[in-house]
């Protein structure tokens, strides 16, 4: 069994592998703060491939260096979680300085490049330097599609393996697929929601505000919904919040020029007060994700939670990350800025999700070499020798979050 180190953890770990908010119990510590518990996903389903009996944080932000020497003795490896590293602003404190003095082999799980909306992306020195230290440590590095790939041949890495996301492959069954019923036996679903967003990435905010609002509305209307918040501040007032926190939310976004004139109307705060789901914990939205016939929306990893659970969803995509998914996967999308009308009927359909079944199958092929040549001790199973798994009853959640009618 290993001795692994984690770079840049996003949570806290108990029950060996699973991942939570820190100090989540105290909701009022980090009301007031944003943070996408979306990378705790990532995190969580990282621990969940990996064979190993200690598990300790890299510090990269003040590191006291004769504590770097002690971890080299103490432990085999280190993981960068996947996440949005490799773009024009990414600030890596004192990474290089630790990673010279640890000496340790150094894995990137799955990360990935951000485009911007205009331009050709421009990376640091910085930046540079710490992904030729990684890839010169390791067998390959892991990113989680095509467009990172390039951006790293670009400056001349090469060693470079597409392995997606490891929130795909929690469930370490290389016979998942998805196998669409009727659409008209679909109830309950869920929306993935993602209001807050960047001129930098998303290219009108309008449409893409607005598209949001009536997608959300349209679902409504046709199903029992659930909207999926991941971490923006006024949504976690709503459910976590004491009612005079919730209030104060409500009037916050009414306020915000952008949320308030294209997406916060009459019909959207009332669901955001009768069905707003959120939770620090991550076995949460797996839980609910297990209960929801269907998932779709704007959020790259809780739509992916719920295929990695073999519930259906559909991608909404509005910048390079959320194209870069849907391609690696073949994930069925609709481009949110595109001219073409959104129907459900033309992406609820069983030979696109084919496409995301064979494309799944591969990249999970991917992601066991990947660890495999890099010598990671891991829990994927090969994919020529497993039997498929019978279906499992879904779990309950595991911590309190807002309950929906």
């Amino acid at each position: 069994m290993a001795r692994v180190l984690v770079m840049i953890p996003s949570g806290e770990v108990y029950d060996h592998d699973c991942v939570r908010w820190y100090n989540y119990k105290d909701v009022q510590r980090s009301i007031d703060h944003y943070h996408n518990i979306g990378d705790a996903f990532v995190f969580d389903s990282s621990l969940k491939l990996l064979n190993f009996d200690k598990l300790g944080v890299l510090p990269i932000a003040d590191p006291k260096m004769e504590d770097i020497d002690r971890l080299r003795g103490e432990f085999d490896y280190v993981f960068l979680r996947g996440s949005n590293y490799v773009h024009n602003s990414m600030k890596w404190q004192k990474t290089i300085e630790v990673l010279k003095r640890l000496k340790l082999p150094v894995i990137a799980f799955g990360i990935g490049a951000q485009a911007p909306v205009k331009g050709k992306i421009e990376l640091s020195e910085e930046t540079i330097t710490v992904l030729r230290m990684m890839a010169e440590s390791s067998a390959s590095i892991g990113v989680r599609g095509a467009y990172s790939a390039q951006v790293l041949w670009d400056i001349g890495i090469k060693n470079v393996r597409i392995v997606g996301c490891p929130t795909a492959f929690r469930k370490n069954d290389p016979n998942l697929a998805i196998t669409l019923p009727p659409l008209e036996e679909i109830k309950q679903v869920g929306i993935t929601c993602r209001r807050e967003v960047s001129p930098a990435y998303a290219q009108d905010i309008k449409r893409y505000l607005t598209f949001h609002r009536d997608l959300v509305k349209e679902c409504a209307r046709r199903f029992d919904v659930v909207l999926m918040a991941q971490g923006e501040v006024e949504e976690k007032k709503i459910v976590f919040g004491t009612p005079e926190q919730g209030e104060e939310a409500i009037k916050a976004l009414r306020a915000n020029k952008w949320v308030g004139d294209w997406f916060m109307d009459d019909e959207i705060e009332k669901l955001y007060r009768e069905r707003l789901f959120y939770s620090d914990v991550v076995a949460d939205y797996e839980a609910l994700v297990q209960q929801k016939d269907m998932v779709l929306g704007y959020r790259l990893h809780g739509n992916l939670m719920a295929l990695a659970n073999g519930t259906p969803s559909i991608y909404f995509t509005y910048d390079s990350r959320t194209v870069e998914f849907a391609e690696t996967y073949q994930i069925p999308s609709y481009d949110v800025f595109s001219k073409k009308e959104f129907k459900l009927e033309d992406y609820y359909d069983q030979s696109l999700f084919d496409k995301f079944n064979r494309a799944w199958h591969m990249t999970y092929r991917e992601m066991k070499t990947f660890l495999d040549e890099n010598g990671i001790d891991n829990k994927m199973a090969d994919v020529r020798h497993v039997p498929a798994k019978p279906k499992q009853a879904a779990a309950q959640p595991a911590e309190p979050a807002r309950k929906v009618a």
